[in-house]
């Protein structure tokens, strides 16, 4: 396993990820799941299938009172039957409309649903987790091929913002422009685990992108952001740089998957910036690169013509306690 992803993580994966065929999950694959509880999961749900002409049949309507951030097991398992009772087997990713809840007890709603709860890692949950099967996967269909539907959370606090997120994605189907690609090693050591596997400087003629490796703790005016990925328990001056349309940004730190809580930088904050998706840990889940987006793993799928949540579901080896966020069918390298 360490020479296969110590391959990965040297540029030449990188810069040869697009020759290899396209794949990427399409509107019929996707099932949104709304809260009919929730005035602008409603609005916002429905936007969406308009916006990427999801089939109605796909929706699906749930109750759930009082926007909790954490759900229980029981609590969970029954909003998973009553999702599951009405996907078809064409279904290979659900998206919920929704910014709460966010978490079942110590586990993401996301990798609950779309691995299972994972207990064991309630009682050590500085410890590993279950591992990932889609992890570097490349098929098309997690169902079949790995028994298991992707998942998101589409955050619907502001109506405006959820809008011009979904345009965001919409938008990322079209030229993708010359863009840049940011890793930064920063002054918080122990947020810089996964620095090994920052893809090296360079350039990558094809899909006009090239890669910037910092030693700092954030970037500043910067107009051309497809990647963003740091370690930082707050990052600075995000109201000073321009993402483009698709752009994934997410930071190593304990708790920025705790959407609406305060003792670290919400996950959130990338996606008000201008990110399309995002990553963070509901619960502190240790330093452990394996529980973070693996950056060349990542880079590598998205340039393949992957979507946002394709890419950053098979850049996660252990994402019990994380929680995806954003557009999902954002696919700016994928080919028509």
């Amino acid at each position: 396993m360490i020479l296969w992803l110590a391959a990965l993580a040297c540029w030449h994966g990188a810069a040869h990820a697009q020759l290899v065929a396209p794949s990427g999950l399409r509107s019929a694959q996707l099932a949104l799941v709304i809260n009919d509880d929730e005035p602008n999961s409603v609005e916002i749900g429905e936007y969406y299938r308009q916006a990427r002409n999801v089939p109605a049949e796909n929706v699906v309507h749930v109750r759930i009172p009082n926007r909790p951030r954490k759900l229980d097991a029981e609590q969970f398992r029954q909003l998973k039957e009553q999702i599951d009772a009405k996907l078809g087997p064409q279904i290979d990713a659900v998206l919920m409309v929704w910014t709460a809840p966010y978490a079942v007890e110590c586990n993401s709603i996301t990798s609950a649903y779309t691995m299972g709860f994972d207990a064991a890692v309630c009682a050590q949950p500085c410890g590993p987790s279950k591992p990932n099967p889609y992890f570097n996967a490349t098929g098309a269909h997690p169902l079949a091929e790995h028994d298991m539907r992707l998942s998101m959370l589409l955050p619907t606090d502001s109506v405006e913002g959820a809008k011009a997120l979904i345009g965001r994605g919409v938008a990322s189907g079209f030229a993708a422009p010359a863009a840049s690609a940011y890793y930064l090693t920063t002054s918080e050591g122990a947020r810089n685990s996964r620095a090994a596997f920052f893809p090296r400087a360079g350039v990558v003629p094809s899909r006009k992108l090239t890669i910037k490796r910092l030693s700092a703790d954030s970037i500043e005016n910067e107009k051309d952001i497809m990647i963003y990925q740091t370690g930082m328990a707050r990052v600075a001056k995000l109201d000073t740089l321009q993402f483009l349309p698709g752009a994934l940004a997410d930071s190593l730190t304990s708790v920025g998957g705790d959407l609406l809580g305060s003792s670290q930088m919400s996950s959130l904050r990338w996606l008000e910036a201008g990110a399309t998706a995002s990553y963070g840990s509901v619960t502190e889940p240790c330093n452990y690169w394996q529980k973070f987006p693996q950056p060349s793993v990542l880079l590598a799928h998205y340039l393949r013509g992957a979507s946002a949540i394709e890419a950053y579901w098979r850049s996660v080896a252990w994402p019990a306690q994380g929680v995806f966020i954003g557009e999902p069918l954002a696919a700016p390298y994928r080919l028509h």
